[in-house]
């Protein structure tokens, strides 16, 4: 027969833990969805491999199907590298660029023989990606107003009303630059002209007429393939968390802590918030011990009881021949002299127990150390046996 044990089942384990598991779990799925929430509106922005609808897949594939070619990079140092006369490079986020970053784009401006387009690059951008340009700050009336060319631009001409306006108007004083779409007098797009023959910049104040959502709108889509289409291949620099550093800052010199999201952010802040109260509520209170007098005092012949008739229940006639012996071993043991921690040494307690008995008529090494009784009876025999050699060693 097996012993009892008392390791708490699956189930026992489930109704301690349930609640707390619970919690957990309502915390993680809150969590996961307001960083979600948070980071939504910009998953796969201006991204040609993204179908939401702030993506430009539609348009990459537009342009696929007149063979021009999509490279998506991720670092300044890339998009210089992949930028040449055969190329547009489209900067889809110019006012998140660091002091590096601008550099490495503006030399590709410069050396490159292509041509570039900065997509609503602001005031802080703007003095080393295009230096003979201002921005003239937003008209809130223009967000997603269709504007007329208003000027003899080619792709602009051909393209007619676009949403270009509502992020940036420029101006400029640069001999040969080319201004369209005006919304109140100023252009919201920007042909510059770059020291490199061939090569241009253009500044496009608003990325609406790029995203899956409004290309079919009035001549978006015209005017898109036009500005990015007049080369063979586009490269689109979507920048990755190390080039996105405000203009004047090392992206180097930035901590970890800065460069998680603000949504993931505020769900660290409630699972901490949320593990404290947890512990709070499950920890022990705080106080000095206090002695409470027990509601119910049981004899000691009561618990004994009680504790037989559970081993004759789960048939542990091993467990409760091995408690009774281990208990007669101990008293024989501090009878006869044994030391304790020989008590259950056959080789020491039975030459002790034997020199105590006269006659030594008893079998004591079965008697102690033997087998499991067969049956119920031979466990109160054993039981009997044992009571009768104690205390025969004990009048001795």
């Amino acid at each position: 027969m097996t012993g009892t044990s008392t390791a708490p089942t699956g189930a026992q384990l489930w109704t301690r833990t349930r609640g707390f598991l619970i919690a957990l779990a309502v915390l993680l799925a809150g969590s996961t969805a307001l960083a979600a929430l948070q980071s939504g509106n910009h998953h796969g922005h201006l991204d040609p491999r993204s179908a939401d609808p702030y993506g430009s897949r539609a348009l990459a594939e537009l342009l696929a199907q007149r063979g021009v070619t999509s490279q998506v990079v991720t670092t300044a140092r890339e998009a210089a590298d992949a930028a040449g006369p055969g190329t547009t490079l489209v900067v889809t986020a110019p006012d998140l660029l660091g002091d590096s970053q601008l550099r490495a784009v503006r030399s590709a401006i410069d050396l490159s023989g292509g041509r570039t387009v900065l997509v609503a690059p602001g005031g802080p951008t703007l003095p080393q990606l295009a230096p003979g340009a201002r921005t003239d700050g937003t008209d809130g009336t223009a967000h997603h107003k269709r504007l007329d060319p208003g000027c003899a631009l080619p792709a602009a001409h051909a393209a007619g009303r676009a949403d270009t306006g509502g992020e940036h108007r420029y101006t400029t004083d640069t001999p040969g630059a080319t201004a369209c779409y005006p919304s109140d007098g100023k252009p919201t797009l920007l042909v510059l002209p770059t020291a490199t023959p061939g090569g241009d910049t253009v500044l496009l104040g608003s990325d609406t007429i790029l995203l899956n959502r409004t290309l079919a709108h009035e001549g978006n889509a015209s005017l898109a393939l036009q500005l990015l289409g007049s080369r063979p291949g586009v490269v689109w620099y979507l920048p990755s968390p190390a080039d996105t550093a405000p203009a004047g800052d090392d992206p180097e010199d930035k901590s970890l802590l800065e460069l998680v999201p603000a949504g993931w952010g505020w769900a660290l802040l409630q699972l901490l918030v949320a593990a404290t109260l947890a512990a709070l509520w499950r920890a022990r209170r705080l106080g000095p011990l206090v002695t409470e007098q027990l509601p119910v005092a049981v004899r000691a012949s009561e618990a004994a009881e009680g504790r037989a008739r559970l081993y004759r229940k789960a048939g542990a006639r091993d467990r409760a021949a091995t408690v009774l012996r281990a208990a007669t071993r101990e008293r024989l043991a501090a009878l006869v002299g044994v030391p304790p921690g020989r008590a259950h040494a056959p080789e020491a307690l039975v030459p002790g127990v034997c020199a105590r008995i006269p006659g030594g008529a008893h079998d004591v090494t079965t008697l102690l150390f033997g087998p499991t009784p067969a049956d119920d009876a031979a466990l109160v025999a054993l039981a009997d046996q044992l009571d009768a050699l104690e205390r025969e060693v004990r009048t001795s």
